[in-house]
């Protein structure tokens, strides 16, 4: 039998969107989702046109328009780059968080606590990329005057990609280190059933002397969060160690999927390390800035409270342990020295770090971004929900 909660709200979204939607909305409630995909081919859309489509549909939320430019280039940073789980991808679940209230897009961000070297800043029950790249420009500033910058973010949520605020410490000619906690218990601790952590990703970059920064950028799951819904709206499956079921199996497909391993999945293969990272991750993003952590979070959802994650940001400056230049300068030895390495497959060159996402970023930018045709059809209904504001078919 339906779930009562879940009809109501079928009703009222009846009510909200008119009947073309609500059709779709009353079949996803008696017809699995897996059946209902939407097949056809990948649409092509350059970067400006994704850029407008993000700003309009902003806008119409009624953020103002210097959040709009910061969140619009944190969203694209991550599809240019083809991070395609952290960029436009995610608007309906912003849409869905911002009709229920769980965030608001006029937030009052503000810092709450500083000392020379660190800072406390509250992000205003708003979307985690404005007081996010707040809190990274207050460390890099921080770090200039000190040779450090702490800065931990309470009520805040989801950011995009992490990697976008650690390249901001990395172009300043600093190390960046970036971590955050997410909205949804994802991660299954080592030796449990159930989610208790986020895939509490963390971001590290530095910059180097003659090349683009070392970027590492990774979730402390075996897989993003995001990944998995991508496998779900194509109708594949998950490779085999990327999810368990709610008695612990393994699983590859994606809609039995109850939780996911750590990073390194099980305890043979040292999951173990990716569940201890997670918790690491976990304690600077949530429990130093006084943010709700682990578990709790999933136990407001029901009633629609502010998402509050926490994250994290730190600006070192390399010029504090050595004289200037000089570590930029082994960065770029080490880099090449590590490209060097002989590789298994001569057609596979080893890279470093960010190497894929700038190889990503300059093909994108020239030739567009790829989404699916189920990822557009979920952006016409938010361009239909804002107001009509749907520019994707115009590329």
């Amino acid at each position: 039998m339906a779930d009562p909660t879940r009809w109501r709200k079928f009703w009222r979204k009846t009510r909200e969107s008119g009947p073309l939607p609500a059709l779709r909305l009353a079949l996803a409630h008696v017809v699995p989702q897996r059946w209902l995909r939407v097949r056809g081919p990948d649409r092509i859309v350059s970067a400006e046109v994704l850029s407008d489509q993000l700003a309009k549909v902003l806008r119409a939320w009624g953020m103002s328009e210097d959040h709009v430019a910061i969140t619009v280039e944190i969203m694209l940073y991550a599809d240019l780059r083809g991070i395609d789980t952290h960029g436009i991808s995610m608007l309906p679940a912003y849409q869905v968080w911002q009709a229920e209230g769980r965030i608001t897009v006029t937030p009052e961000i503000g810092v709450v606590r500083q000392t020379p070297a660190t800072a406390l800043v509250d992000g205003g029950g708003g979307l985690g990329h404005v007081p996010a790249h707040t809190a990274m420009e207050l460390a890099i500033e921080k770090c200039r005057a000190t040779g450090v910058g702490a800065v931990a973010v309470r009520n805040s949520a989801h950011y995009g990609a992490a990697g976008a605020y650690a390249v901001m410490a990395a172009q300043a000619g600093l190390i960046g280190l970036v971590t955050s906690a997410t909205a949804a218990p994802s991660i299954v601790p080592t030796f449990g059933l159930e989610a208790m952590l986020g895939t509490n990703p963390l971001a590290f970059a530095a910059p180097a002397a003659g090349q683009p920064p070392f970027v590492l950028d990774m979730a402390t799951s075996a897989v993003s969060l995001g990944k998995l819904t991508l496998r779900k709206r194509a109708g594949r499956k998950i490779p085999d160690g990327w999810a368990v079921d709610a008695r612990g199996r393994r699983v590859t497909n994606p809609w039995r999927a109850a939780g996911l391993t750590p990073l390194g999945g099980n305890r043979e293969s040292g999951g173990h390390k990716g569940y201890g990272l997670a918790a690491m991750v976990e304690i600077l993003s949530t429990l130093l800035p006084g943010a709700i952590y682990g578990k709790t979070r999933d136990a407001r959802h029901p009633d629609k409270e502010r998402i509050g994650l926490g994250h994290f940001f730190l600006a070192l400056d390399p010029a504090a342990f050595r004289e200037k230049g000089a570590f930029e300068s082994d960065l770029d030895r080490l880099i090449e020295t590590l490209r060097a390495t002989q590789p298994l497959d001569p057609a596979q060159p080893v890279l470093v770090a960010g190497d894929s996402e700038c190889a990503t970023h300059a093909e994108r930018k020239g030739s567009g971004i790829p989404l699916s045709a189920a990822l557009v059809e979920e952006l016409r209904e938010v361009g239909r929900a804002s107001g009509g504001h749907f520019r994707l078919d115009d590329d």
